[in-house]
Formats: structure tokens, sequence, C-alpha cells
């Protein structure tokens, strides 16, 4: 074995982390009789070698070695060696992607080209290994050759010969995901593979193979799936339920495979962050600032993750170590990925997931359950339906005594907002149960409201104040105290007190703007006029140290308190001296909202448009908006941004100018475009539309808010990612919408 690997000139090849010198140890070490020597290799693999998802030249290199390891029967471990070859050759570079290839892309482009061919010209030897003794290796190489063979008939026929004679319950169960993509790739087969999957789907067949033909039925020919879809599945999870159980997977396969795609996408997902695209930043006012994300605790299965960190030194480890967690203790440890594959190819039936879900909500096996409440949270995050009943059930998970049930339900329901209304009582009933979930601390963060407080605070719910005004007591007050009593409201006026203590003992120094942001967050939310004298404070003492977010989250608190914060006008005054720049103009905004002084803000803010940072062109913008008719001599430069290059900016001067002139026909077009380029703008849009309202039948603003109500996808859903406002986002925009077409009153919904 790995014959000539000496004679490669390693040293001359690059990976991720550089030298690919040690690139010859970590082949050897896959075929290492010790686990954890061949896990470091793996994980080497695919954290240097096949960099989230990358092929370098060393990666070509080793595509060779790499099949000697898969073919040879005394390697342990062989099934994620094709597991990595087939991740390794199966990018799909289609028409679209060749199009838009730059010169800085062309090497890597053809690398993966390269690997395709390689990986491809090879795929015989899968042939031999759907058959081999190693079950992991069985479980691998159906996937492998649907992806990688270049005989897809012949692939099919492979596939479907050894079905009857394979033993193994989820080998078998691998061989018809590999029809499906079989399927998926070659169409003029779609037809073919469904008849087959149909058949299988029938009563003669055990029920875990039933429900994976009909996952890859939804999957690659949803239209032949039967009417009665629904209960069929619902009868399919009772017979799984009612089987009896054949223990934990077989020396650990399952927690050994699968983890490819997993490496790939993980990743991906904690590679450095990338500075926001353009046109894509929030709209100024928005309570923004850099690294003050009000919500951004990381995720629970995130936290999860870097929980098993310490237990184990390798990426790989730690993904097989949740596999396993996840695995332990179910009857069929796969009939979660059945079922997420059957709702991903039920699209956008909502009903039918719905149904479904509420069935699997139901159910007496605990598991079906915590799978059922996280793919709520995904169907709900991405689709617009009726989920009240969904919704009541999920609450339910809330009190039952498995603690990661009741975790994933109260996440789930945290996203929620108003839609979380069914479960108000339950949220309610286990904040009382379970005092010590109310603030969640993070390693190396600042604690953070629990996900059940923040649920009922977000639902404007005053059984939260509880929570909050313990919050408010404790040594450092949880970052998002803020966000949480803006969703109060005057619910959360008692609050106002201690929040006023809180920031009046905050040492000025390099750590006041974390411990200050929150308490300006939260009286700004209650515009508590009576703490002006703390956020002057503030203003005057904010340290070197992020002390330009400091003053201005201080500047929107007094700007919020509007006459009640008089005392700041002559420190606001002397702030508006240096026209041009982002205080500046805050510090005007404040003193507009302070004084009225429309003669001595509107010279900064006019200033403010002419600045070198679109932002900073943004703000002013948006404040010349605020102003209304009081700034109408400044239309004729809102006009000349209405063609700007930046998108964002083009909409906020389109809004402004609206807001000025009281002639709204002269923005609309740009705002429409604005609409239709990106999904971005949509809300900020809605709200100028709403204030216009109502939008005459058969206009283009009418025809844009009617296409926006009639879709079934929410607007802002991505594949692969959500953010935690996405569906509050979301309805609001539907709220704005039917508010623009009624014309039935002024403002932003809440």
């Amino acid at each position: 074995m790995f014959s000539g690997i000496d004679e490669v000139d390693w040293a001359s090849m690059e990976h991720a982390y550089g030298p690919a010198d040690d690139v010859p140890d970590l082949l050897r070490n896959l075929a290492s009789d010790d686990p954890t020597e061949r896990e470091a290799a793996l994980d080497g693999m695919y954290g240097a070698v096949h960099h989230q998802g990358d092929v370098y030249a060393c990666t070509l290199a080793c595509i060779p070695f790499l099949f000697e390891l898969a073919a040879d029967p005394g390697v342990q471990d062989r099934g994620s060696v094709v597991e990595l070859l087939t991740s390794i050759g199966g990018f799909d570079l289609d028409e679209d992607d060749e199009a838009e290839i730059d010169d800085d892309e062309v090497e890597g482009a053809a690398n993966y080209a390269m690997a395709a061919a390689a990986v491809t010209a090879g795929a015989g030897v899968f042939c031999e290994l759907i058959a081999d003794e190693d079950r992991g290796v069985r479980l691998a190489a159906p996937l492998a050759l649907a992806t990688l063979h270049r005989h897809p008939v012949r692939v099919l026929a492979l596939l479907r010969e050894r079905l009857p004679v394979e033993c193994d319950e989820e080998v078998r169960l691998a061989l018809v995901e590999a029809a499906g993509r079989v399927a998926l790739r070659h169409r003029p087969l779609a037809g073919q593979v469904a008849e087959w999957l149909n058949g299988l789907a029938s009563r003669a067949h055990a029920p875990g193979l039933r429900l994976a033909a009909l996952a890859q039925l939804a999957r690659c020919s949803p239209e032949v799936l039967p009417d009665d879809v629904v209960p069929v599945v619902a009868g399919l999870l009772h017979e799984m339920r009612s089987a009896p159980s054949p223990g934990a997977a077989r020396d650990g396969d399952r927690a050994r495979g699968a983890v490819a795609g997993q490496l790939c996408a993980h990743e991906r997902e904690t590679a450095p962050e990338q500075e926001p695209a353009p046109g894509q930043a929030p709209a100024p006012g928005a309570g923004q600032t850099p690294d003050a994300d009000p919500e951004g605790e990381p995720a629970a299965a995130a936290e999860a993750c870097r929980g098993e960190q310490a237990a184990s030194p390798t990426l790989v480890g730690q993904l097989r170590a949740l596999s396993a967690q996840e695995s332990a203790g179910r009857n069929t440890p796969w009939a979660a990925d059945l079922l997420r594959t059957l709702h991903v190819g039920l699209d956008d039936r909502v009903g039918d997931r719905t149904a479904l879900l509420a069935d699997q909500l139901r159910s007496p096996d605990r598991w079906q359950r915590i799978d059922a409440v996280r793919m709520s949270g995904g169907l709900i995050r991405a689709w617009r339906g009726a989920y009240e009943e969904l919704v009541a059930l999920v609450g339910d998970q809330l009190s039952d005594p498995e603690p990661r049930l009741a975790e994933a339900a109260s996440h789930v329901l945290e996203e929620l907002f108003c839609l979380a209304a069914p479960a108000a009582d339950a949220l309610a009933a286990r904040l009382t149960a379970d005092p010590g979930d109310w603030v969640k601390t993070w390693a190396g963060g600042p604690p953070g409201l629990g996900p059940t407080v923040k649920a009922l605070a977000r639902l404007g719910d005053p059984r939260a104040l509880p929570a909050l005004a313990a919050a408010l007591e404790l040594p450092r007050v949880p970052h998002d105290v803020g966000s949480a009593v803006g969703r109060l409201g005057e619910a959360a006026r008692p609050l106002a007190g201690a929040m006023r203590r809180r920031l009046a003992g905050v040492a000025l120094d390099e750590g006041a703007y974390d411990r200050a942001s929150p308490l300006l967050a939260g009286l700004t939310e209650l515009r508590a006029g009576e703490a002006a004298p703390e956020v002057l404070r503030v203003l005057r003492g904010a340290p070197a140290y992020r002390g330009e977010w400091l003053r201005t989250a201080a500047l929107r608190a007094l700007g919020s308190f509007g006459p009640a914060a008089r005392a700041a006008v002559p420190e606001l005054r002397a702030m508006i001296r240096h026209p041009g720049t982002a205080s500046a103009t805050e510090a005007a905004e404040a003193l507009w909202a302070i004084s009225g002084d429309t003669d001595a803000v509107l010279p900064v803010l006019i200033e403010g448009l002419h600045s070198d940072q679109v932002h900073d062109r943004r703000a002013a913008a948006v404040a010349l908006g605020a102003l209304g008719p009081r700034a109408a001599v400044v239309a004729p430069r809102l006009r000349g941004l209405l063609a700007h290059d930046e998108l964002w900016l083009r909409v906020d001067a389109a809004i402004a100018l609206t807001e000025v002139s009281g002639r709204p026909q002269e923005s609309l077009e740009v705002l429409l475009a604005a609409w239709e380029r990106s999904r971005h703008v949509r809300v900020r849009v809605a709200e100028c539309l709403a204030r216009l309202g109502p939008a005459p039948d058969g206009s283009a603003t009418a025809h844009v808010l009617h296409t926006e109500l009639a879709s079934v996808r929410r607007h802002n859903a991505m594949d692969g990612g959500y953010g935690s406002h996405d569906i509050h986002e979301d309805e609001k925009l539907l709220a704005l919408c039917r508010r623009a077409l009624r014309g039935t009153g002024k403002g932003t919904t809440t």
C-alpha cells in the first residue's frame, strides 16, 4: 500500500494551513490500527487537506491513495474513507457556476473538475464495496455510487439487486436514499426510480423501508406521492414505535459514519465572519451597533458542540460523540433523517407538514417529539401558515420531565414572538417552575436571558417581569434585557428605577459599553425621561474604548426621552459643531427630538448627506425624513441620491424624499425597484408604503403588496441558515402590507 507516496513532492504543495508535507503521515494514519490515530488523521484531512470542502493540489494527489485505503479489507473505518472520497469528488459545477468564475477562482474550479474526474474514474471500486463485509463501508458505498459513477442505469440496477439480499436495515435505507440521488442527478431516470419507490412504499415491506421510500419520493418525484401521505406516515411511525427495539447501531457505525457533510458544513459555519454584503445592512436607527447584536447568544447546538470539545481533541470526534448521544436510547435513530427528507420534499405543502408534525408531537415517544419540535421550528421559520395548534403542542412539551425536550421547545418558542401566543400559559408555568433557567451564562461571553423568559417577554406578557427584575439585580446584567423590556412596553415601567440605579453605578472604564448598553436600551424603549441625568453622565464620560458606540446608545436614549431631556441641550449643541460626522448626526437627531430646533439641526444633517461614508449619509437621510416638511429644502439633494449605486442609500433617500416633499410618486419607482431587487429592504419599504396607504387598486404598489401576501414562503427564508428575528420580521412585513392596502393607520408595527 502507498506505493509511490514518497515520490510525490508534497512539500511543494499547500493545504489550508501551509505546506502539505504532513499529508503522507495523515494518509498512513488513516490505515492505523489505533482508532485515535485514525480519527486524528481523518480530522486533519477534513480540516486542512479538504478544508471547508476545498480541493487543493495536495487533495488531488491524495485520491489514488484514498482509493487504496477504501479497497483494502485490512483497513478499519473504511466507510469514512469512502465518505471522504465522495465529498472530494462530488462537487457539481453547473453552467451558471462556470459563468460566474472570475480569474482568481480559475485554479480552484479546475481543481474541483479534476477531483470529480479522478474520483469518478475510480468509482467502479464502489460497485464491489456495496457488498463489503464491513457494515460501515456498505453504509457509505451506495451514496458514493449514486454521486460519482458514470453509468447511472448500472448503479440503479445494482441498488435494486442489492436491496433484497441486504440484511442490515440501515444499509437498506442507504440504498433507497442512493436511488433518490440518482433520480435527482439524472432526471430521465426519475420515472423509473419513482416506480420502484412506489413499490417499496407498499404494505409488503417493513415500516422503516416504506418511510424511506416515501421520503425519497417526496424528494425526487413529489407529484406521485399518495394523497393520504400524512395518515400513511403517521401509521408508519406508530408501527415503528411498536416494533421491538433493535438496540444501538452495531459497533458504533452510525456514530462513525456520515461525518463528511457535517464536517464541511461546520468548517464553513465556524470560518471567520465576512464583512456584510453591500446592501444587506439594517437601516440606521435599528438599535444595532458593532459587536452588539441585542440577542446574539450562541445557539444551543453550538454550545453543545463546544461542550464536547473539552472531552474530544478532534472535530471528527466531537461530531461522532454528538451523533452517538443523539442516537442513544432511540428505537429507530435514522427516523429523524427520513422525516426531515420527507419535509424537505413536501416543500410548500404546509398543511400536510403541519398535520404530520402535530401527530408527531402527540406521540408517546419522546424522541419523536424532540424531532418534531425541531422540525416545527424549521417549518415555521421558512413558511407562512396557520400554526396555532402546532405552537400549542410545542408549548405542551415545556412540562415534560425530559430536559432536552423542554429545552428544544423553549428555543423554538423564543423565535416566534407573537406567534407563540397559544403557548403563553405553558411558558409562564415553566418560568415559575424553573427560576434557575431565567438567565444563561456562556463561557467567555456576557450572560443572556433564558429562552423561556425571552419567549414570554416577546409576547408582551407581564408574567416575564419577575425574571427581568431578578436579572437586573445580577452582578452583570444580561445583554438582552433591553430588548425584552422593549417588547413588554409600559408593563415594564416598574423596572425603570432599577435600570437607572444600575446605570448610575456603571464604571466608565473600558468595560462600560458592555455593562451600560443593555440598560440604555431598556430606558430608550421605555422613554424613561427621568433617567436623563444618568444617561448624560454616560454621554459625558464615555471612555475611548468603544466610546463611540456608547455615545450612540446614550444619544438614542436622550432622543427617545424628548423634552424630558432638556438638560442635555447644551451638550448636544456642542456636539453638532462638528458636522459631517456620525456623532454630529446622532446628536442632531437627539437635539431635534428634544427641542424641535429645526434651524440648529438642519445644516448638520445636510452636511451629513455629503459624508464620505455611506452609512453616515444614510443616517442623515433617515434623520431628515423624520423632520418631514420642515426639511423640504433638502428635496433636491435627496433626489440626487435616488440613482446612487448603494441600494440602501437609494431606499433611505427615497423614503426621506417622500416625507419631506409630501409627493410620494417621485419615490415609488425607486422603492418598488428596490423591493424586487432585494428582500432585505422590504420591511423598510413597507413601513413607508403603510404610511402612504391605501395603495390604489390596480397600481404597481398594490400588485407588489398582493404578491407578497400571496407568497407561502417567508420573504427572508434562507437555505442553511436563519436569524433569531426572521419570523418576527416576516410577520411584521405581512402586517405592513395589509396596512398599506387598507390605509388604516400610520407608522411601523412592533
